[in-house]
């Protein structure tokens, strides 16, 4: 093919290229956005997940944590980022009753772990060093890790439900983590942490927050709810019919309580008998 004269200087020219229909891009729905229900159900989930509960017996213990001591004006166990720990004091809680207590400092949060092969509990601060009380009694947060030292048994108190006394040294020692109050015009100044007491009191009682999706009976609650959210839509696709509201209820409740599978049989055979009745 003869190719057409160009001379030096020219601008070459650009070729024009047929578009075919097919390869224009279709632009992409848009998003369906969810509807205010499931929105309004998710951000109450989202709402209970940040909320803080009472522990109320050791099985509870896992997560983020607030020891919460036993002194006059509500405090907790805290560290700063060199270890030291002292009584810090709580402002989040409603009409001074620390059993709604809140953190409001990241140095007032613990995670607890339990020990393994062993009943106790670690408590690593927000810095990741563990608590831990040597054995003169002195509490700190500086190991990076878990020895008896750092291991703390959590033991129900009998007196007081949902309190509990930390005894430390994983119980190898008997001694609880208790506090001494003094005069003092500053927050939590008066308030001297030891983990050298002997006998239990009112001085060792321990109140414990968690965080409640960490609870094992909010959680399991919460999976229940799971399993129970599934549409008429999906269900009918399973049964392989339209199904009335009563069926949906009760294929509903049957997937709560773990016998799925034989109502999904049984209204199949209702539904056939529905069929040639």
């Amino acid at each position: 093919m003869v190719k057409p004269l160009t001379f030096k200087g020219d601008k070459p020219k650009k070729r024009k290229h047929r578009t075919d229909d097919s390869s224009i891009s279709t632009p992409k729905p848009p998003k369906i956005a969810k509807d205010s229900e499931q929105a309004a159900e998710d951000a109450e989930e989202d709402t209970e997940d940040q909320s803080w509960v009472s522990a109320d017996t050791p099985s509870d213990l896992a997560g983020p944590i607030v020891l919460i001591l036993p002194s006059e004006k509500p405090t907790c166990v805290a560290s700063d980022t060199n270890g030291k720990v002292f009584a810090s004091e709580l402002e989040n809680l409603i009409e001074g009753n620390p059993a709604t207590a809140e953190p409001h400092d990241v140095r007032q949060v613990w995670v607890a772990t339990r020990v393994a092969g062993t009943e106790g509990f670690s408590f690593k601060g927000h810095h990741g060093k563990y608590l831990s009380c040597d054995t003169h009694g002195i509490p700190s947060a500086t190991s990076s890790a878990i020895s008896h030292r750092e291991s703390f048994l959590v033991i129900p108190s009998p007196d007081l439900p949902g309190t509990f006394a930390l005894q430390t040294h994983g119980g190898d020692k008997e001694s609880f983590l208790s506090i001494t109050e003094s005069d003092s015009g500053h927050k939590g100044g008066g308030i001297d942490i030891r983990g050298d007491t002997t006998t239990l009191s009112f001085e060792t009682t321990i109140r414990i927050r968690m965080q409640a999706r960490f609870k094992p009976r909010i959680k399991a609650n919460k999976e229940s709810k799971a399993m129970e959210k599934i549409s008429q839509k999906e269900l009918e696709g399973i049964v392989g019919r339209r199904l009335e509201d009563s069926d949906v209820k009760r294929l509903r409740k049957a997937r709560k309580e773990g016998n799925f599978h034989e109502e999904v049989l049984d209204v199949r055979v209702k539904g056939k008998h529905d069929k040639f009745a």
